[in-house]
């Protein structure tokens, strides 16, 4: 006699159910810093957010959605998003809008 059938004799009148674990949401703890850099780059403007705690996947897909909403390059890896040009506002707006604190550094 398995577990089943022993709730079975106890409980006869419940019926079975399926049931789904709920998909955990990821939570970003600290807010991403948003920069802009020109220095290492042969004088070329970027703005790089720093501080993604997720997987890279997500990191992907943020970076993605934040490329095409611009319509401009950029790149991501170890944590960090590379996007062409000074775009702190903007950047820092699609991100509030994805619901992620964001932090402005710099001038």
């Amino acid at each position: 006699m398995d577990f089943r059938d022993q709730l079975k004799n106890l409980f006869p009148d419940h019926e079975e159910q399926d049931f789904e674990m709920p998909e955990e949401q990821f939570k970003q703890k600290e807010p991403l810093v948003c920069k802009f850099e020109k220095k290492g780059r042969n004088g070329k403007p970027v703005t790089v957010v720093e501080g993604w705690e997720g997987s890279e996947d997500d990191l992907k897909k943020i970076s993605k959605k934040i490329k095409t909403t611009l319509g401009i390059g950029g790149s991501e890896k170890d944590g960090t998003i590379i996007i062409q040009g000074d775009n702190r506002d903007k950047i820092m707006d699609i991100l509030k809008e994805m619901g992620y604190k964001t932090k402005r550094v710099g001038g």
